[in-house]
């Protein structure tokens, strides 16, 4: 039986095939559609940004390569004595208000805004001594005198840091969240929380500090933070000990007082020695509207209503076949992974992924789950265009029975924001899912 729920593979980038040998610095680190969807952007260990524009003479939803840049250079803290990583933590598209793109970008301390915009090249053609075709002997009076004349040879995609925002964090930044403002953006790292402003690199305001006094009495840390998509005085932020809090930058300079906060309280009896590092919360997004908060630990998904505190409307099993192994992954740091949480553009589904490149689709409203897989593997057993995961009922299967490569997983994917089309990241390849 086909469960695939009409989702059928479109496209895939980064196979450098069998002969070749992946690198550390090849992995995608992040992926990130633009606000129209005709630009895709992904981010890699290696501190390289790459951007895919929509190819308009395809029916369907397929991009092709815009342009790449290094965005960010592994970097040698003194003062600390330690390396800073060049790897992307995170993209976000600012919204296009003319030809030029702009964009943030970001590693573990320096956030970057890149302004990517077409440039003409242009060259001399003709001068006092050619005339375009041929040398010219030097002019001998004074009317024989030209001006230099210059053409347009050819255009190239250039990209060029307008702000670098340094010196702010002093933990590593694993957010940044564009206010729909579209004039100011926030970063956080586990501890604290800045609002910047994108024309002033130099300057940001810390709005939430958790940080103790006596580190001996930390109990938990940031995990995740992003702004309202529509109310810009609105953000939330997302803890390890399994909570989200919503702030009002009205309220205070400093929003050390929450006004709301979402916390599912675990049941006593069921405690083990995992469940602070499992019910730590990996992933928080609003939903397009701002009603909803769909948050991601390591075994479910959880959905909230902004409106009621007292419990999420619904949790999501995604990983309830990995909980007698939690022993074993422990052991090898899979159980620290960091899942993302991604809303589809009209909020009614909602992506997550897994090991093995599984990566699994939700209706909101229902329980209609679509298991599918991103892996160079299954592409090549299949005609191409047939769809990677078609048979979903032997994917699920698959999934929760046989015995999976927990190097391979599905930690960043991105949703269109106006069509059921996703773009998954895994390991060095970027996969693109289209839905009929």
């Amino acid at each position: 039986m086909d469960d695939t729920g009409g989702w059928r593979f479109a496209q895939a980038f980064g196979d450098k095939g069998e002969i070749e040998e992946i690198t550390e610095a090849d992995i995608i680190s992040a992926v990130e559609f633009d606000s129209t969807g005709n630009f895709l952007a992904t981010g890699d260990k290696g501190g390289r940004v790459v951007l895919f524009e929509r190819n308009h003479t395809k029916k369907s939803c397929e991009y092709k390569f815009f342009t790449e840049f290094q965005s960010h250079e592994p970097e040698f803290d003194y003062l600390r004595s330690v390396e800073i990583e060049e790897k992307i933590n995170k993209i976000r598209w600012c919204r296009r208000q003319n030809a030029a793109h702009f964009l943030l970008s970001t590693n573990d301390k320096t956030i970057k805004l890149w302004k990517v915009f077409e440039k003409s090249l242009r060259v001399v053609s003709e001068t006092n001594h050619y005339d375009g075709t041929r040398p010219l002997p030097p002019p001998t009076a004074r009317n024989h005198l030209r001006l230099p004349r210059t053409t347009q040879h050819d255009s190239i995609i250039a990209a060029v840091p307008r702000k670098v925002y340094a010196n702010a964090h002093a933990y590593h930044i694993h957010s940044i969240a564009v206010n729909s403002d579209q004039e100011t953006y926030i970063s956080s790292d586990d501890l604290r929380i800045n609002l910047w402003s994108l024309e002033v690199h130099d300057q940001c305001f810390n709005i939430v500090d958790i940080k103790p006094q006596n580190m001996e009495e930390l109990t938990e840390v940031i995990t995740s933070a992003s702004f309202h998509p529509t109310q810009c005085n609105i953000f939330m932020y997302a803890s390890s000990k399994a909570s989200i809090r919503l702030g009002d930058m009205r309220d205070a300079a400093l929003c050390s007082q929450h006004a709301k906060r979402f916390e599912d309280q675990q049941d006593p009896a069921t405690t083990s020695f995992f469940s602070e590092i499992i019910s730590s919360i990996s992933d928080a997004q609003f939903s397009p509207d701002g009603t909803h908060i769909l948050a991601r630990d390591y075994l479910s998904l959880k959905l909230w209503d902004v409106r009621n505190e007292a419990r999420p409307v619904r949790t999501i099993a995604v990983h309830d076949h990995l909980r007698g192994k939690l022993c074993d992954l422990y052991e090898n740091d899979c159980i620290f992974d960091k899942w993302e949480a991604v809303w589809g553009g009209d909020g009614r589904q909602v992506l997550t992924g897994s090991y093995h490149n599984f990566f699994r689709v939700y209706d909101t409203v229902g329980d209609r789950d679509v298991v599918l897989q991103a892996d160079k593997a299954v592409l090549k057993a299949k005609k191409p265009g047939a769809g990677a995961g078609k048979g979903g009922g032997r994917l699920r299967e698959a999934m929760q029975n046989e015995s999976q490569d927990f190097n391979k997983k599905i930690l960043h994917a991105s949703w269109h924001p106006n069509e059921a089309t996703v773009a998954i990241a895994a390991t060095n390849s970027l996969f693109v899912y289209s839905a009929a």
